[in-house]
């Protein structure tokens, strides 16, 4: 009777230990995940962890169902993102949970195919795992829900040699040199057992090497020949032209004074740092080319203000705010939240017709010489397009969400004969942005932008990161002017030439080359993405078909 009672219990509890191991690989792959970017521990992330960061999931994906893998990637997209992006949280609740949700959705779906890879492929599955999910990273950043946070490639930011072949392949063939390991490892691990030790995993290894070779030995020619053109392709600028800018990093939120009892004040003590600070940086650097303010770093709308004054407070402000540009020989960039009247795109004559750009304004001597309106709206909180669903929309006004309208135009403005383009904020995380602007004519980007309501260096750390690759793409400068950080000049190597210290008022001064170049990225663009895509989709219907095939002959035998 005992000993039926141990075995019942033995049996229990090996019942439950494939579903604990699975749970501790979520966990794992979820931790290295977030460990290989910039966090809260490690300021500039680990990146040589996302070389292994997916073995755990390629690990577990083929010890489950295709169904029962749905749950399982939905775990892990909730888990790997929250960890990730636990700052979103504090823009706005909601915004961690769309995110999560999304990325639950994403990661259910994705987990499926990836086990319908070993499932068509027992032997080669391993390739197609790695298409499908370099095909998911670049489909992710498409579209209304288009985002670049977490893709693998930018976990290697501030590793120089690595990432010069994005100005050949753009960040993808950077993330195909970090995930194409841990598919690999994950497939030679199948069958070993931890009783082996460290000598039954050399010889597993070894198997199956031998056995798959080829693919590795191409993973470590595309890795030699990065490291060797990492060192040989960066850019001597030591004789190229040079701009100067002085970059204003006012440590403030501009919008909580939208919620304060009298904002026309805060807005003004805001405008009196930033004044206060530009005035420092001018004396002392006489011969600036430019002065950049952040991404709505002066909120009131200029335009609305001169053009119709609804409000005398916000009108002297907004005079006050010109004067002080006119007393100013140097051109400034500032961000504004951009009201016009446009009774086409606003009907409603009780808000006068209004429409909102998030914009940047060139001003030379007080007047506006030039404007660019942000052309890639931040999904949900800056922009929600579908009518069709208007509860949601409706809740999303509730929650306090402003929104912009899109531009239309990837303006270049032009000082000093240096021509720039730039991109607002949440912009320079998408390549495809940096280059459009750079075959408009832009030689160099002047990122403004505000990441400060998430009082997170990570989150801060996190942008930077994705800042740094336009600028090797497109061997291209970039300054980024920012509320709170990080506020810093980018060279076209993708080094950090210097920064602000965070959370701190700062005048940052830069000098950056000025090349124009062109490299093959912004030529063709995410040709390499999109190769990944068709390649996982001919190669799944490839082996859709040879599994039908297979199975009918399965039956036709038992027949």
């Amino acid at each position: 009777m005992k000993k039926r009672k141990i075995t019942e219990t033995l049996t229990k509890e090996s019942r439950f230990l494939p579903t604990i191991q699975n749970l501790i690989a979520i966990a794992a792959g979820s931790i290295l995940f977030a460990a290989s970017f910039p966090n809260l521990i490690f300021t500039n992330g680990l990146p040589l962890l996302a070389w292994i960061a997916f073995i755990p999931v390629f690990w577990m994906i083929r010890r489950v169902g295709p169904i029962i893998s749905i749950v399982w990637g939905a775990l892990y997209g909730y888990a790997a993102y929250g960890l990730f992006n636990y700052w979103l949280t504090v823009y706005h609740p909601l915004a961690g949970l769309i995110v999560g949700s999304i990325y639950m959705v994403y990661m259910a779906v994705l987990f499926f195919f990836l086990r319908l890879s070993v499932q068509f492929f027992p032997n080669r599955g391993y390739i197609l795992q790695f298409l499908f999910w370099m095909a998911y990273e670049y489909l992710r950043t498409l579209g209304f829900l288009g985002y670049s946070y977490g893709i693998a490639g930018y976990s290697q930011w501030n590793m120089l040699p690595i990432i010069q072949i994005a100005d050949i392949t753009g960040v993808w063939g950077v993330s195909a040199l970090v995930v194409f390991p841990s598919a690999y490892l994950a497939a030679a691990l199948i069958g070993y057992k931890p009783e082996t030790g460290i000598r039954g995993l050399g010889i597993k290894l070894k198997t199956f090497f031998l056995k798959e070779k080829i693919p590795a030995v191409i993973w470590a020619g595309f890795l030699t020949f990065t490291i060797i053109y990492g060192f040989a392709s960066r850019i001597d600028y030591s004789e190229a032209p040079s701009f100067k800018a002085a970059l204003i990093q006012h440590n403030t939120d501009p919008w909580l004074p939208y919620h304060s009892d009298n904002p026309v004040e805060d807005y003004r003590e805001d405008f009196n740092i930033l004044s206060r600070l530009s005035d420092s940086a001018i004396a002392s650097h006489p011969d600036l080319d430019l002065v950049v303010w952040s991404e709505t770093a002066f909120v009131p709308m200029v335009h609305w203000h001169t053009t119709y004054r609804p409000s005398r407070s916000y009108w002297l402000l907004v005079s006050d705010f010109l004067s002080f540009l006119a007393s100013h020989d140097v051109p400034f960039i500032i961000g504004n939240d951009d009201g016009r009247r446009d009774p086409i795109l606003n009907p409603d004559p009780d808000v006068f017709n209004m429409v909102n750009y998030n914009a940047v304004l060139l001003f030379e001597k007080g007047g506006i010489t030039d404007i660019y309106r942000k052309l890639h709206l931040v999904p949900f909180t800056e922009h929600f397009p579908y009518t069709q669903f208007p509860r949601i929309r409706q809740a999303l006004i509730d929650a306090d969400t402003h929104f912009w309208v899109k531009g239309s135009e990837a303006t270049v403005f032009e000082v000093n004969g240096v021509r720039f383009s730039t991109p607002i904020c949440f912009e320079d995380t998408f390549g495809y942005l940096g280059r459009n602007f750079v075959l408009n004519g832009a030689d160099l980007f002047v990122n403004l932008s505000n990441d400060a309501w998430a009082n997170s260096l990570p989150a801060q750390m996190q942008h930077l990161s994705m800042a740094v690759f336009r600028s090797v793409e497109n061997r291209r400068s970039t300054v980024r002017s920012t509320a709170s950080g990080q506020t810093a000049a980018i060279d076209p190597n993708g080094r950090i030439l210097s920064m602000a210290e965070p959370f701190t008022e700062a005048a940052l001064i830069v000098e950056v080359p000025i090349m124009s170049r062109n490299r093959i990225y912004t030529l063709y663009g995410d040709y390499l993405g999109k190769f990944f895509t068709f390649s996982a989709i001919v190669m799944l219907l490839f082996g859709l078909i040879r599994y039908i095939m297979h199975s009918s002959k399965g039956s036709l035998k038992k027949k």
